[in-house]
């Protein structure tokens, strides 16, 4: 994917898309937990919680939870599955900052870890975990498939991809209600709360552009993921997307 067709957050054509968004979340961070409360109205806690519902009937021992941002999804997998270890992985070190705060309060953190690094080019060996994660991360990766090809190489065989993210209703009326509130009003609650405005449209921008439902799934078995299926949640507003190695 060439850089102009790419959805960006900033209009910096000299910057890569992987550069404009850890910019975008290193200055949105300290307000990241509270606006996404108030934007979704407190759904996107109930996706998570039915995300790891999901992924514990896999029973993962060590997880890796790719874009973790302030570590929710990491801190939820803590408590349903119960893994040996969970390390958590993300390009700002300001939102790692504020999960890294959120892990010692909780006294998690002999089983949760927090490193700064780009989801594209993984550290770790390939075949380490059992499990690897992601909420509304994938969404943002430079090269998308990239990206969910170095989560491939880095599961065990038999392991499992998770993957949380937007999707766009299909129905009426709420498709039209959706493009309504995240196109025209997200950004303006946005700009109010974290001085950013960009970063919402940014947000509105990429999940047209993501391919979601049936289109994602295609993907993942294109690059060799089995079994690969998606839970529609909220009527469409996002998905869950599950498969194997």
């Amino acid at each position: 994917m060439s850089l102009k067709s790419q959805v960006t957050p900033y209009s910096e054509i000299d910057v890569s898309k992987k550069g404009q968004v850890t910019k975008m979340f290193d200055k949105i961070a300290p307000y990241y937990d509270n606006l996404n409360r108030v934007l979704s109205l407190g759904i996107d806690v109930l996706w998570r919680k039915k995300a790891i519902n999901l992924l514990k009937k896999e029973s993962p021992s060590s997880i890796l939870d790719i874009a973790t941002g302030t570590a929710d999804l990491a801190i939820e997998a803590a408590k349903v599955i119960r893994p040996k270890q969970i390390i958590g992985l993300d390009i700002s070190a300001n939102m790692l900052k504020i999960g890294d705060e959120k892990i010692l309060k909780k006294g998690l953190n002999d089983v949760i870890s927090l490193e700064q690094g780009d989801s594209e080019n993984l550290r770790f060996e390939t075949n380490t975990f059992d499990a690897v994660m992601a909420a509304f991360g994938v969404r943002n990766f430079e090269n998308l498939e990239k990206g969910l090809a170095e989560m491939y190489r880095v599961l065990k065989p038999g392991g499992t991809i998770m993957v949380l993210e937007f999707s766009k209703p299909r129905h009426f009326p709420l498709k039209q209600l959706f493009n309504l509130y995240f196109k025209n009003i997200l950004p303006v609650i946005g700009k109010i709360r974290s001085k950013d405005e960009k970063a919402y449209k940014y947000l509105y921008e990429s999940v047209q552009a993501f391919p979601d439902y049936k289109d994602f799934t295609d993907i993942l078995k294109r690059l060799g993921f089995t079994q690969a299926d998606y839970k529609v949640l909220s009527a469409g507003i996002c998905c869950i997307y599950i498969a194997k190695k």
